[in-house]
């Protein structure tokens, strides 16, 4: 079955996350349990060879079975009273939130992923029927809230530790825009989500048809009044143990392109939120948090909204490619002093491809074979070729790329340009440290391309272990350049 996760609800983390090893009850298996755990042990062992050794997609689904059977081995060992008692604190602090949700993944076992198809008194989450499944399913609820108690000992550990390291911020986590409709997160709070709309964007240069993303929106009315909770509530949750979050389409505290179900995206409309209210409610949790927040306000944006984020102490995302002076013939490259220093810089993100695929030939194919570029192959080639020449030589009158430089050193110009700004933090995107040229999404795909399921690959697409990351000499070169560049010494 598909893990409760992420695409269930923003709050929580998924659990097919969980380092089960980890867990300190796991040290208490014994008999046939034991035995047993050993069998699931060796078959993830098994799981993970296939994709290292022979480049396999990462099937999370074979993942999670074997992980939630030896959960569920765990669940049965007695808590110590320490233990038990971290446990009911962490249930009772997280209230009703935490309860709907170890509620929907119980009835999804036995109704289905899609609640809007359960019976009828199990679709409102406040029914009487949804009342007696809590004490008919209890065992399976509190397994699910044990779990969800274990990803958020896990993820206090992991900043615990990037702060001890010496990370000032540590983990930075990410606030989707939407949630899957099917999830408990739209289950629990149907009120404040609009029924028969979906997120999407309007026809646009890129796009003629426009966009429908399938996601529900928040219906302003509600959140106004309920006081901004259920926002206020989701923000707490993901900034307790983040020094760090990355808003998804920062914009929507502004405005949201509104489609009807069944409608073309075309049909859409703009709906107009509280940004007042909703950047206020944001800026309010991170900073009793002390956490800072990086907006992604890529795209088109509405004048005075960069100026809104930024005196709020709100961060921004420049992607390189993206920075150039459109209002001068040709557009050239923005230089790196006049990049704005409220922002987050990146040479790529997760929607792009590769430093190596953008800087090579690798992305214009890729996107030819997959059928996402329109017009003549070769013009598109041409266009391709002219866009990375334009880039190598901006980087060669910057002092950073000699004429024979390689793959390797092309990549580490890019992120020495990004070094050379004044933005007050750089993103270093994993697979341009090893130098995979597979992007790890391409938007506009579903069955044509593995999208989030390729494992993080070296220069001759050999899937890399997180061992072998952490000791990879080209990570470690291109990270030293940067640290040069930084301190003035590039």
């Amino acid at each position: 079955g598909k893990t409760p996760g992420n695409t269930a609800t923003r709050r929580y983390c998924d659990p097919v996350h969980l380092r089960v090893e980890d867990v300190p009850e796991f040290r208490y298996l014994d008999g046939a349990a034991a035995e047993r755990a050993a069998v699931l042990v060796a078959r993830a062992g098994e799981l993970r060879d296939g994709v290292l050794r022979h480049d396999r997609p990462i099937d999370r689904d074979a993942v999670w079975a074997l992980k939630r059977e030896a959960l569920e081995l765990v669940h049965r060992v007695p808590l110590t009273p320490g233990r038990a008692a971290a446990h009911a604190a962490y249930r009772d602090g997280q209230g009703r939130a935490l309860a709907d949700h170890a509620l929907w993944c119980a009835l999804t076992e036995r109704h289905g992923p899609d609640w809007r198809g359960w019976p009828a008194g199990l679709r409102d989450p406040a029914s009487a029927d949804t009342a007696r499944a809590r004490d008919e399913h209890r065992a399976r609820v509190d397994f699910h809230a044990w779990l969800t108690w274990l990803t958020d000992e896990q993820l206090a550990t992991a900043q615990r530790t990037a702060r001890a390291a010496g990370m000032d911020i540590g983990l930075v986590h990410d606030l989707a825009l939407g949630v899957h409709p099917d999830g408990s997160e739209a289950w629990a709070h149907q009120g404040a989500l609009a029924a028969g709309m979906s997120i999407g964007a309007p026809p646009d240069a890129f796009n003629a048809r426009g966009q429908d993303w399938g996601l529900p929106p928040w219906r302003p009315d509600a959140l106004a009044a309920a006081g901004y909770a259920p926002y206020r509530e989701l923000l707490d949750g993901l900034l307790r143990h983040a020094g760090g979050l990355r808003i998804d389409h920062v914009l929507s505290h502004f405005r949201l392109w509104w489609v009807p179900e069944g409608a073309s995206p075309a049909d859409g409309t703009y709906v107009h939120y509280d940004a007042r209210a909703m950047l206020g409610t944001l800026a309010l949790a991170a900073q009793r948090s002390g956490a800072v927040v990086i907006g992604e306000d890529l795209g088109t944006v509405e004048p005075g909204v960069r100026e809104e984020l930024s005196g709020r102490g709100l961060l921004g995302t420049s992607v390189l490619w993206f920075e150039r002076e459109y209002d001068k013939p040709g557009e050239p490259a923005l230089p790196p002093w006049r990049w704005r220093a409220g922002a987050l810089a990146t040479v790529s993100t997760h929607d792009l491809p590769p430093a190596a695929a953008r800087l090579g030939e690798s992305d214009i194919e890729l996107r030819l074979r997959l059928g996402l570029v329109e017009g003549d192959p070769e013009t598109a080639r041409a266009a391709a070729r002219a866009e990375t020449e334009d880039w190598l030589a901006t980087f060669a009158r910057h002092g950073l790329l000699s004429q024979d430089a390689g793959e390797e050193d092309r990549i580490t110009a890019a992120y020495r340009y990004l070094a050379r700004t004044p933005a007050r933090l750089i993103g270093l995107w994993l697979p341009d440290l090893v130098g995979d040229r597979r992007p790890q999404n391409v938007p506009g795909t579903w069955r044509e391309y593995p999208n989030w399921r390729l494992p993080v690959s070296d220069a001759d697409g050999r899937p890399l272990a997180l061992e072998q990351l952490v000791a990879s000499p080209r990570l470690a070169a291109l990270t030293a350049a940067v640290r040069a560049e930084l301190d003035g010494r590039g």
